[in-house]
């Protein structure tokens, strides 16, 4: 029996807004206000209001907190200073990544992890099932909390004219509590749309307040709503890595080309470490499928799970494509093999439905913001 999507504290605002809504990871959420091109590229040159109250946040608090962090992820919790925040990864003990995450650092003993939405049970859970022995608590907390981002150049203005937080002074990946229009917030300098931009974590029943004072102080830079489907044409531009295309349990941190998040020279032992250390040989000793950039030279769009092509053979898989509004051609990001992962590659191609389309091999991100 299927259970009804969960509707964020927003969902009646979406609707009178005029969004088509989807279900996204068990959530109702909008996809798309109008177009999705004017979305995407009201954030790549003004700023763009998303809701991503489906993301899923776990306090962790008590006097072992980072040691269990520690052990429980595959990064240095311990060092992220009060205020600061650091990309991560749960893996399995086969290495396998679980799930990709940030973590803020609150205070001395607390910490806010923050998962993916279709992945949140899972790490709630492996979290718990970690913390045995640890003099730290693992805290639900997906139910206390509404997320929303302003994202683009024009968001620290935009955020500026609402809150008396010292913005200028919020470094990228870091996180302050604050007020903003009128609402305890906490401020990140975070975004997943490769723009200048911020997360705020409110309580839900002060979701539509923020967002109404947001639009309000947004009207005159151009700020409009924005959906998932041009959050995740903005990330792909952006190069950045989507759970359950690019990461799976199938790979691990090194497979996916970001091995710098595994720090093997943290105290202690941490789960999958054995494992990852054999996947850091083998990626040194004989490099598997490389991640890669892929532009068409034509219109035809790939799809996750197209062939890659090269010779006749089959030689990797896309993971994610679509149309880049920015690029004004279609891109994807693709696994290759070693071989043909060179930017500049010649012969590769992807299989469009038996058509085997030309596309040029390139070093991501597509696209990359002036500072």
């Amino acid at each position: 029996m299927s259970t009804a999507p969960r509707l964020t504290a927003l969902d009646a605002l979406h609707r009178s807004l005029g969004a088509t809504m989807t279900d996204f990871a068990g959530w109702d959420m909008p996809l798309r206000y109008a177009s999705e091109r004017d979305e995407h590229n009201a954030v790549r040159t003004r700023a763009g209001l998303f809701d991503l109250s489906h993301m899923g946040e776990i306090t962790v608090t008590g006097p072992a907190a980072a040691a269990f962090l520690n052990f429980a992820l595959v990064g240095n919790i311990g060092t992220v200073a009060v205020g600061r925040a650091r990309y991560t990864m749960i893996c399995a003990e086969n290495g396998g990544i679980l799930d990709d995450l940030i973590v803020y650092r609150l205070g001395e003993t607390e910490y806010m992890v923050v998962a993916n939405a279709g992945n949140a049970q899972i790490v709630l859970d492996a979290l718990t099932a970690r913390a045995e022995g640890f003099d730290a608590e693992v805290r639900d907390d997906r139910d206390a909390y509404a997320l929303l981002a302003v994202q683009g150049p024009e968001s620290p203005a935009i955020l500026a004219a609402v809150t008396d937080a010292d913005l200028d002074g919020l470094k990228y990946y870091a996180g302050l509590p604050g007020t903003v229009a009128g609402v305890p917030a906490l401020i990140a300098r975070t975004g997943y749309t490769g723009e200048d931009g911020f997360e705020l974590f409110v309580a839900p029943e002060h979701a539509e307040q923020l967002w109404k004072a947001l639009t309000e102080a947004g009207a005159s830079r151009g700020l409009i709503p924005c959906g998932l489907s041009c959050r995740d044409t903005l990330r792909l531009e952006a190069g950045m890595p989507l759970y359950g295309h690019e990461l799976t349990t199938a790979l691990t941190p090194f497979d996916a080309g970001l091995g710098r998040v595994v720090k093997f020279e943290k105290e202690g032992d941490f789960v999958g470490r054995k494992a990852l250390e054999a996947a850091a040989e083998r990626a040194e000793t004989a490099p598997p499928r490389k991640l890669v950039g892929l532009v068409a030279e034509g219109r035809r769009v790939p799809r996750a799970g197209f062939s890659v092509v090269a010779g006749g053979q089959v030689i990797g898989e896309v993971t994610s494509g679509a149309p880049s509004p920015t690029l004004g051609k279609p891109i994807a990001m693709a696994y290759v093999d070693a071989a043909h992962a060179t930017p500049g590659a010649e012969g590769v191609g992807v299989d469009i439905r038996g058509s085997h389309e030309p596309y040029e091999v390139v070093a991501l991100p597509f696209y990359k913001r002036q500072k």
